[in-house]
């Protein structure tokens, strides 16, 4: 929704033509290669061409805006995105042999046949599995939770062959369970085709509807299917159709239609099947239509009229809405009222009125239990309510600071609740919990290969007091007898702070390789998230962006300063939004960072903001601001990471990004780099790696992604001095 390879290449380039720098002024870096002959590498140097861009009075010159090619074909822009692979391949040529063994020491902690735990919807019971070397999943049904008599339904796998990239989305039975449906991106961009099969015979329908979201919810009568169509430039979906099982897309029937660009549409269905729900969300609005899922030719109603800062969301149990809303509560609070009379708030009654310092962040309704999700201080818990009784009971787990989330929970007639879990040390774990008794039962754990102890890590949770005097929440996690707290630690910090998104703290087996070589790894709870609620994201967003990177900043300092972390070896990693806070606090406060690694990274922000024909612009004035607004670009312009390069030193930096990216596109990242290589000051590597076939999420495959991360820690082991 919003903006988470390495093979060698020469090792000699030539300048691209067109080029207004001569060779004796292009960055030089000499790298040793394996037969430990030096080899200079020439960075390639983007010509400047200038593109003026004037509002507001103001005009800015951009040298690098021919790098934009919206078809991702013109030969001089490929071949410039390819030159910048072989350099960067060139200056890690030294590190192969520790990618690759990185790479095989990331692939060995995962279990290559593995099986998710089964979720039960309707008459069976559904999970996925993974064998060997294969990058996908395999997915599957039973008549029970034991598996007795598994179905294969899809085979990723087979599926993918002949593709570079492929994803598969919105996998959606129907009804009656004879028929699935299921979406196929080839290109990364996130515009999938849906296709229909029928599980008991295997084949396919002929029915295929193209330039969709990627997935559809059933009516009832099981041959009418409602899909989300998107915009062909803005990639926006923004159109709910109505298909027939057996008729051409072109009859389908336009049944919404979002006209007001800066919401996204979405789709849904009750949990008892009665009704279709149309989600219509913006940064800081929300709220639904409704449709009978048993008329095939019923038509959406509002529940009410959108009202400005108003948010809400519903979830049906019987003849009642409970309604999870921002209405007279900045925190959310929860209320109720009669279906019949939903459309006047006024009827709308508190169950779960609005406490200071708790934000209601869900429910998950039962016949007899409502579960409703909280975060009090920056951490999440689970309520259980009987209906009947009133009487509440806490799900508690053992770590201090965890990730918790109900998922899989598709039956009303249950008294079980099915959670996942997972702290910095504890590996992912589903759990059924009894919501009389709160006795949990344990399903699976994540298992992780090799010799991997919980009891070898410790996390803790700490508050850093900001330039403002606000506490900023951040959790660390570290290997214990390679931890010393005397600052000679090399530590990573990790960030992303945009869209009100709560980066909790979580298990990654991959995030060991660096916490066995003495790293310590930090997440700053940076305010633009909701880690304290709903004001913490208020504070971090529009006109108070900057808080974000300020607090950024302010918790690499304090790390420092209490010796979590050693000066001369901090580390910085962020992605998509989180890359645009690398790139602030890259022009802000350079000095603090042996390394930044910046992933799909949202870096120009004025200009892309003022294009609305580019994908999410237009949806996201309420998280950026609207630039065709003075404040706002004057605000914008002030910390946009590609407008505010300055001619200063900057730290070795790794910039990746999928040429196929739908959220970021790659120009921003190239135009980026291409900028900070003509005004930086210093020797230090800047890097930047093109996947030419993926997009947003990156490689497809759950190997080759390990790829990725190989490279990403190689880069940065080796401005550590650990070179295994």
């Amino acid at each position: 929704m919003t903006r988470t390879p390495f093979a060698l290449a020469a090792l000699s380039l030539a300048i691209l033509s067109g080029c207004n720098k001569a060779p004796e002024e292009t960055q030089k870096n000499t790298v040793q290669v394996e037969s430990a002959q030096a080899v200079t590498a020439v960075a390639p140097i983007a010509k400047k061409v200038p593109h003026e861009m004037t509002i507001h009075g103001d005009t800015r010159i951009d040298n690098y805006y021919w790098l934009r090619d919206d078809e991702r074909k013109a030969p001089e822009i490929i071949n410039y995105l390819e030159a910048e692979n072989a350099y960067s391949d060139a200056m890690l040529a030294h590190t192969k042999k520790l990618q690759s063994s990185l790479f095989e020491e990331l692939k060995g902690r995962i279990q290559k046949d593995d099986d998710s735990v089964p979720v039960k919807d309707g008459q069976y019971y559904y999970s996925s599995q993974t064998r060997g070397d294969n990058e996908y999943a395999t997915y599957l049904r039973s008549s029970d939770f034991a598996g007795t008599d598994q179905e294969v339904i899809l085979d990723v796998n087979e599926l993918a062959k002949g593709h570079d990239y492929f994803a598969v989305s919105g996998l959606n039975v129907s009804p009656n369970d004879n028929l699935m449906a299921y979406g196929e991106d080839t290109v990364s961009r996130r515009v999938y085709n849906i296709k229909i099969k029928d599980l008991s015979t295997g084949k396919l329908l002929e029915d295929t509807l193209e330039g969709t979201s990627g997935y559809v919810v059933w009516a009832n009568d099981n041959k009418t299917v409602y899909y989300i169509k998107k915009d062909a430039q803005t990639l926006l979906g923004y159109q709910v159709y109505r298909h027939t099982l057996g008729t051409p897309q072109s009859d389908d029937e336009l049944v919404y239609e979002e006209t007001d660009t800066s919401y996204y549409t979405g789709m849904s269905k009750s949990k008892d099947g009665s009704e279709i729900y149309i989600w219509h969300s913006s940064t800081d609005a929300s709220g639904l239509s409704v449709l009978n899922a048993n008329d095939v030719n019923a038509k959406p109603k509002r529940l009410i009229e959108r009202e400005a800062n108003l948010e809400y969301s519903i979830s049906k149990l019987g003849n009642t809405y409970y309604i999870v809303t921002n209405l007279n509560a900045v925190n959310f609070q929860l209320m109720k009222v009669d279906i019949d009379k939903a459309g006047d708030k006024a009827n709308w009654q508190s169950v779960i009125p609005a406490r200071e310092g708790i934000k209601l962040e869900g429910v998950e309704l039962f016949d007899d239990y409502l579960v409703y999700q909280q975060r009090e201080m920056g951490q999440s818990t689970l309520i259980a309510r009987n209906l009947t009784s009133g009487k509440e009971l806490p799900l508690s787990f053992n770590d201090s600071a965890y990730t918790i989330n109900a998922y899989g929970n598709n039956e009303l007639d249950s008294d079980t609740l099915r959670v996942y879990y997972t702290s910095m040390t504890t590996p992912g774990s589903s759990y059924d919990v009894n919501l009389a008794t709160g006795e949990k039962t344990l399903l699976k754990q994540q298992t992780v290969l090799g010799d991997f102890n919980a009891d070898n890590y410790a996390s803790e949770r700490i508050f850093v007091t900001a330039r403002d005097g606000v506490k900023v929440p951040v959790s660390l996690v570290y290997r214990k007898e390679l931890f010393k707290k005397d600052g000679t630690n090399p530590l990573l910090q990790y960030g992303y702070g945009s869209y009100g998104a709560t980066m909790d703290p979580s298990f990654s087996s991959a995030r060991l390789t660096l916490l066995d070589r003495g790293f310590v790894f930090a997440i700053a709870h940076v305010r633009g998230s909701q880690m304290l609620g709903r004001p913490w994201y208020e504070a971090g967003k529009l006109l108070t962006k900057k808080n974000t990177f300020n607090d950024f900043v302010d918790v690499t300092k304090s790390l420092v300063e209490q010796k979590y972390g050693a000066k001369d070896s901090i580390f910085a990693q962020g992605g998509s939004a989180g890359g645009l806070l690398m790139g602030a606090v890259a022009n802000q406060a350079p000095e603090l960072y042996k390394g930044m690694v910046a992933q799909v990274a949202f870096v120009d922000v004025v200009t892309t903001m003022l294009d609305e024909t580019i994908p999410l612009t237009t949806n996201e004035y309420g998280e950026w601001g609207n630039p065709n607004e003075k404040e706002y670009y004057d605000y914008m312009l002030s910390y946009s990471p590609y407008d505010q390069v300055s001619k200063q030193d900057y730290p070795n930096m790794l910039v990746t990004t999928g040429l196929h990216d739908s959220q970021v596109q790659y120009f921003e990242p190239a135009k980026w780099v291409a900028k900070l290589r003509d005004y930086k000051t210093d020797d230090n590597k800047l890097l930047f790696k093109i996947d030419m076939e993926a997009g947003h999420g990156g490689a497809s495959g759950r190997f080759k992604r390990l790829e990725d991360a190989a490279l990403n820690y190689a880069f940065m082991l080796d401005l550590a001095g650990i070179k295994k």
